[in-house]
C-alpha cells in the first residue's frame, strides 16, 4: 500500500457556509480515515473506489489544502478550496425600465466576482457582464409591470431577494386619453391638462418633436403642461416615462385670428343690423365685440362669420375676434344716427 495521492477536487469552490459537495479524485484511496478542509474535517465522506472520495465541505474561509488520510498516511499534494462569501446587492442603476425589457442596469454589490447568473424576480438576465467584484453590468429581461428583486448568485450562493435596495420596477408603459384644450395659439403658453395612464416619474412632455415648456406630473393618470411655440397645425403628444413613450394625443395648433373685412360697415344705433366679417383663423371663435360691448355671432366657415350688431350711440367702434389661438386685429364699425321727423 501507498501514501495516497490527491490530484484534483471539483468543484474547486464554494460558499463560506459549507455544505458544498465535492468530488476528491486521486490514488491509494482505500481506506480512507479522514478527510479535512484546512484544519476542519468534511462534513462527510464516502468513498467511491480507491480513487474517488464523495465529501461535504464543512464552513470556513479563504483558501484551504484538502487533504485525505489513510491508514498509509496524508496526501501532500497542494490540492486547494477556495471558500466564496456570499454575494450581496447594495444598488441598482436605474431602478426603473421598461416592461418590454433592455435596460442596462449597473448592479452594485460585493463578492460578485464569478457570477454564474443574474436574474430579475425569476428570469435571468438577457444578459451580463461581470465587471468587477463590486459591479455587474447586466440587460434586463421582459417582464410585466411591477416590482422585481434582483438577485446575483456566484459559487457563494444567491444574494439576498429581500433586501429593498435590490429591487427593479418595471415601468406600465405610459397612454394618453385625452388633452384639454385641445387647441390653442401658436404662440404657445396654453395650459393643458392631459388625462390616462402610467404618468409617474415622466421625464418629457412632448408636443410633436418639441417639449413642453414646462409640466407637472399631478398623479399617475394626469399631467398639466404649458405648450411650447409652434406653428399651425396638428400635434402630437407625447409623454415618455422610464415605461416608454405613450400613444399620441390630439393637439392643435390654430394661427391668431384676422380681420381683412366688414360688411356692411355701417349702419343704425339700434341693435338687430347684420354684418359679415370675413378673414382667417376664424374656426373656433368664441366671441365678437364690437368695442367692450358682445355681440351674438354664427361661425360659417374658417374665413366668415355673421354677427348681429348691438345697440350704442352713433359714432366709430372697433370689431375684434377673440378665437382659442388670441384677439383679431379691430376693423371700424360706424353707427349713423336715423333721420328725425
Amino acid at each position: 500500500m501507498a501514501v495516497p495521492v490527491l490530484s484534483s477536487i471539483s468543484p474547486s469552490q464554494g460558499p463560506s457556509s459549507g455544505g458544498t459537495t465535492v468530488t476528491l479524485i486521486g490514488t491509494g484511496f482505500t481506506g480512507v480515515t479522514a478527510v479535512r478542509f484546512g484544519s476542519l474535517a468534511a462534513t462527510s465522506f464516502t468513498p467511491a473506489g480507491s480513487t474517488q472520495i464523495i465529501a461535504v465541505a464543512p464552513p470556513g474561509a479563504s483558501t484551504v489544502t484538502v487533504t485525505v488520510t489513510t491508514g498509509e498516511g496524508t496526501t501532500t499534494q497542494p490540492v486547494t478550496y477556495t471558500y466564496v462569501g456570499a454575494p450581496t446587492v447594495t444598488a441598482l442603476t436605474p431602478v426603473q425600465g421598461l416592461v418590454s425589457g433592455g435596460t442596462v442596469v449597473t448592479v452594485t454589490g460585493t463578492n460578485l466576482s464569478g457570477a454564474t447568473a443574474v436574474r430579475f424576480d425569476t428570469t435571468a438576465a438577457a444578459s451580463f457582464t461581470v465587471n468587477s467584484a463590486t459591479q455587474i453590468t447586466a440587460v434586463t429581461p421582459a417582464r410585466s409591470a411591477g416590482a422585481a428583486p434582483v438577485t446575483v448568485t456566484t459559487a457563494g450562493g444567491t444574494s439576498n431577494p429581500d433586501n429593498p435596495a435590490a429591487y427593479f420596477y418595471y415601468a406600465p408603459p405610459p397612454s394618453v386619453t385625452d388633452v384639454a384644450p385641445s387647441s390653442g395659439t401658436t404662440a404657445g403658453g396654453t395650459t393643458v391638462t392631459l388625462s390616462g395612464s402610467g404618468f409617474l416619474n415622466a421625464t418629457t412632455v412632448r408636443f410633436d418633436t418639441t417639449a413642453a415648456g414646462s409640466f407637472t406630473v399631478n398623479s399617475a393618470t394626469q399631467i398639466t403642461a404649458v405648450t411650447p411655440v409652434r406653428s399651425a397645425g396638428a400635434a402630437p403628444v407625447t409623454v415618455i416615462t422610464p415605461g416608454g413613450v405613450s400613444n399620441p394625443g390630439s393637439y392643435l395648433y390654430l394661427a391668431a385670428p384676422t380681420l381683412t373685412a366688414l360688411t356692411p360697415g355701417q349702419g343704425p344705433t339700434y341693435a338687430g343690423r347684420v354684418i359679415t366679417l370675413t378673414g382667417t383663423g376664424l374656426t373656433t371663435t368664441i366671441g365678437v365685440q364690437f368695442g367692450t360691448a358682445p355681440a351674438a355671432f354664427t361661425v360659417l366657415s374658417p374665413t366668415q362669420i355673421t354677427a348681429l350688431v348691438p345697440a350704442g350711440s352713433a359714432g366709430t367702434v372697433t370689431v375684434t375676434v377673440t378665437t382659442t389661438a388670441g384677439v383679431s386685429n379691430g376693423l371700424t364699425y360706424t353707427r349713423i344716427t336715423g333721420p328725425a321727423i
